[in-house]
């Protein structure tokens, strides 16, 4: 849903049928620039386009075939006549039907948010508020032990090239990757994905377990698990080499950690969320 940031409200979505997914739908802000480029949780999807046309023949999702998809949509003047314009004849295929669907969701970038403004003006974030810079100090590390640019560094804050363990529970009831491949090292690690409009995207982790970004700063402050597969970053010692399986402990104040909460709420993009570009095609302003 726009207004949520490109994700569901609901901890868990609600299928063609009546049943539920069994994992939280992630934003789709600036999904275009994971650097993995894989999709999913558990990152099963190769390249966008391989994505989107899962959740159609998913059973629980759209219960749907991709030849009774093409079929339906090729009956449909309105859609050969965008076909045509697109891509130079009628003809729906399932090949074209993914890039369309992959380029829409590659148009959903986020580039006006507090946090953007601030950084386009260059004045040390002279627009933040005095809460709001000390939340970015600690995102940041320059106060305190947070290690939050590790899995969520650049602008677009994701993790660059790895997939995380972020220690939520030993053993794992989903084991995210591990799932796929069946080797232990991968259990528990799950895709990252970008903290831009993160304040619309409640609830939040794999599973949809915490409803407000003050339970997540918690978690990360004083509730990380020990796991075998715990990511360097959220160790003791922290970092690449940290053989520890014991779990980082931030110890923040409830001010750091409200200023935390602050700063992340900086990352909303407001225009993403009302865009009329983005929007239901189909609902003509009702």
């Amino acid at each position: 849903q726009q207004a949520s940031g490109f994700s569901d409200p609901r901890r868990f979505s609600v299928g063609f049928a009546g049943g539920l997914t069994d994992r939280n739908s992630m934003g789709l802000s600036n999904a275009r620039w994971y650097q993995r480029k894989k999709f999913f949780w558990d990152e099963r999807a190769a390249t966008l386009e391989d994505q989107t046309l899962l959740p159609i023949q998913n059973s629980l999702e759209m219960g749907m075939t991709l030849p009774a998809l093409t079929n339906r949509l090729g009956a449909e003047p309105f859609y050969t006549n965008l076909f045509t314009q697109t891509f130079g004849t009628p003809d729906v295929t399932p090949e074209r039907i993914a890039k369309a669907l992959a380029q829409f969701v590659r148009s959903i970038v986020s580039t006006q948010s507090k946090y953007d403004v601030a950084v386009a003006a260059g004045n040390n974030f002279a627009s933040f508020t005095a809460q709001e810079n000390i939340g970015r100090q600690v995102f940041f590390g320059q106060i305190g032990s947070a290690t939050c640019t590790a899995c969520h560094g650049s602008d677009n804050f994701v993790p660059g090239p790895n997939i995380n363990n972020n220690g939520l529970e030993n053993p794992y009831v989903d084991k995210g990757l591990g799932s796929i491949t069946g080797l232990p090292q991968d259990e528990g690690l799950f895709k990252v994905p970008s903290l831009r409009n993160i304040e619309l995207t409640a609830p939040y982790m794999h599973d949809g377990r915490f409803t407000t970004l003050e339970q997540v700063v918690e978690f990360y402050d004083s509730s990380v698990v020990a796991h075998p597969n715990l990511s360097p970053p959220l160790r003791v010692p922290p970092g690449n080499g940290a053989a520890s399986g014991t779990p980082l402990r931030l110890n923040l104040t409830p001010q750091q950690k409200a200023a935390l909460v602050a700063f992340l709420k900086t990352l909303t993009d407001v225009n993403l969320a009302t865009d009329p570009k983005l929007s239901d095609p189909f609902n003509y302003g009702n």
